[in-house]
Parts: structure tokens; C-alpha cells; sequence
């Protein structure tokens, strides 16, 4: 009785290459948006390497040709900075305008974008029109008529605006408050009407329905908002150099200090830079899912 043996399997060859999928986008393209965010990302990494590599110099090193790798690195600066200028003050100055300026604008925009999304009135559309309209126009044609407005206030009601937080404080309303608005009103709108039926149904009135109802779906967009407005705020220069003195000068203005007419401290002024950053930088990370959410939701409805 004979056996045959048996046939030997074949060798394994490679794995055959996925098909691509008729929607895929051609590989030059991928190659292109890789080439373009790798020069992005170098476009966007290099200032901030010379900003810490220049804050970490000596004032020698910094003031001669710029160089990729530092021959010593010092904290000094970073020192320093406190006590070239009043650093503190004006960092406790821009927390409070900007706080200020932002808590305002938030309350604001809330109880006008719902009124606006959730009533029909007799020139709704226009008032919607014109708050956005507003943002057409550039800062610098207001700031003239603005000052002028705060020195005669001052003098017939000796409420001192010029020169004080509060009035820088009502100037940068002027600015984010009617974007706030706007943007308050498309995300409202996106918020299903059911929610405040039902609040009025259990009981509640409009305010009641607004605050636990409406602010709580609406907290992406609330957020986003807050954003904007604390950062329109604090890194404002043109009115912060006008409308304040030695008292009430903001970050963006004092760094200005750093400037004198024997030297320019470029080490002290990189890092005052990166610490005066540290606020918005850190806001930003923390609330950057409720920022994208909000705006994405509130520009569509």
C-alpha cells in the first residue's frame, strides 16, 4: 500500500496592499499637506524658541548677533523684569480691566442675545443689523470722539474716566460687546425652544428658565464668548496708551518700560513677553474644547 506525501504549501508572499478607496485623496496631495504643515509648524515654533532662547541670555548676548545656540543660560531676566518696571502693577491692572470687561460683556450679551433670539419685537432685525455693523469700523475712529466724551464727563460730573480702569473698562465693551452679542444669538437660536416651554411649564418664569435652562445648554458658546472678550482686552495697546496714566497702565503698554533711551533690555522684554502669555495660553488650553464647540455651534443654524 502506497502513501503519497503530501503537496508542500506554497511560500508565503507579502500581504497584498490594501485597495485605495475611490474617495482617497491622491498621494500628492498627502505629500503636499505634509511638506505645508511641517513648514507651518516651523513658521510657528522658530519665534518661539527665539523668544525663550533670548530670555534665557544675558543682556551681552542678546544686544550682539543672534545666535541659534546660547553660549550660557540665566534666569536673571526672568528676575529682573519685576523690578525694571513696575511689572506687578500692571499685571494686576490687566486682570482687573480684563475680568472686568469680560464678566460685563458676558452678562450683557446673555440678557440681550435671548431676548433677541427668544422675542419677536418691532425692529428686531434692525437692532441685529446694526450690532454686527458695528465691527465695520476700525478702533482708531473712536478714539478720538471717546476721549474727548471722558475729559468733558470728567469736568461737569468729576467722575474721572480718563485715565482710570473704569473707563478703559467701558471702552473695551464698546468692542467686544456687540460681537459678543452677535454671536450669543446664533447660538441661542440653536437651542431647541422646547427647553423653555417646558421650564415655563414646571414653573418657572422667563428669567428662571433662561438661568436653568438656556445658560446651562448654552455654556460652550458663553465660554467662547468669554474669550474673545478677555482677550480683546488684554492685549489691547492703541486705547490702553491713551486712556490710561502711570497708575492704570495695562501689560500691554508698560512693556513699553523695557524700551529706555540708553538700552533696550531685548532679554527682559522675551521674558516679560512669555510671562504676561502664561494667562491667556493657560485659559485657552483649559477651555479649548468649550471654544471650538461654541463657535462651531453658534455659526450655524
Amino acid at each position: 500500500m502506497s502513501s503519497t506525501a503530501p503537496a508542500p504549501a506554497p511560500a508565503p508572499g507579502p500581504a497584498p496592499r490594501p485597495a485605495r478607496s475611490p474617495m482617497a485623496p491622491p498621494r500628492s496631495f498627502l505629500w503636499f499637506r505634509r511638506i505645508f504643515l511641517t513648514l507651518l509648524t516651523g513658521f510657528v515654533l522658530v519665534p518661539v524658541y527665539v523668544m525663550v532662547s533670548s530670555s534665557l541670555k544675558p543682556l551681552a548676548d542678546v544686544s550682539g548677533k543672534f545666535r541659534w545656540l546660547p553660549s550660557g543660560l540665566t534666569v536673571r531676566p526672568y528676575i529682573d523684569i519685576w523690578s525694571t518696571v513696575p511689572l506687578a502693577r500692571y499685571f494686576v491692572n490687566s486682570l482687573i480691566v480684563a475680568g472686568a470687561a469680560t464678566a460685563c460683556s458676558v452678562v450683557i450679551a446673555v440678557f440681550a442675545a435671548y431676548a433677541v433670539s427668544r422675542h419677536s419685537f418691532r425692529g428686531r432685525r434692525v437692532f441685529t443689523v446694526t450690532v454686527l455693523s458695528t465691527q465695520m469700523f476700525p478702533g482708531i475712529l473712536f478714539l478720538l470722539p471717546l476721549f474727548l466724551l471722558y475729559v468733558n464727563i470728567g469736568n461737569a460730573t468729576g467722575i474721572a474716566l480718563f485715565g482710570s480702569r473704569g473707563g478703559l473698562i467701558l471702552t473695551y465693551l464698546t468692542f467686544s460687546l456687540p460681537f459678543s452679542i452677535w454671536m450669543l444669538i446664533g447660538y441661542f437660536d440653536s437651542v431647541p425652544r422646547d427647553l423653555d416651554e417646558a421650564a415655563l411649564v414646571d414653573g418657572c418664569g422667563p428669567l428662571g428658565a433662561l438661568f436653568r435652562v438656556v445658560v446651562p445648554a448654552a455654556v460652550p458658546g458663553i465660554v467662547a464668548v468669554a474669550v474673545y472678550a478677555f482677550m480683546t482686552a488684554w492685549g489691547e495697546v492703541l486705547f490702553a496708551s491713551v486712556m490710561t496714566n502711570e497708575t492704570t497702565r495695562t501689560l500691554a503698554v508698560g512693556l513699553q518700560g523695557y524700551s529706555t533711551l540708553n538700552d533696550v533690555y531685548w532679554n527682559q522684554i522675551m521674558a516679560a513677553s512669555l510671562v504676561v502669555s502664561v494667562p491667556v495660553v493657560a485659559g485657552f488650553l483649559l477651555l479649548q474644547r468649550y471654544l471650538v464647540t461654541g463657535l462651531t455651534a453658534g455659526a450655524v443654524k
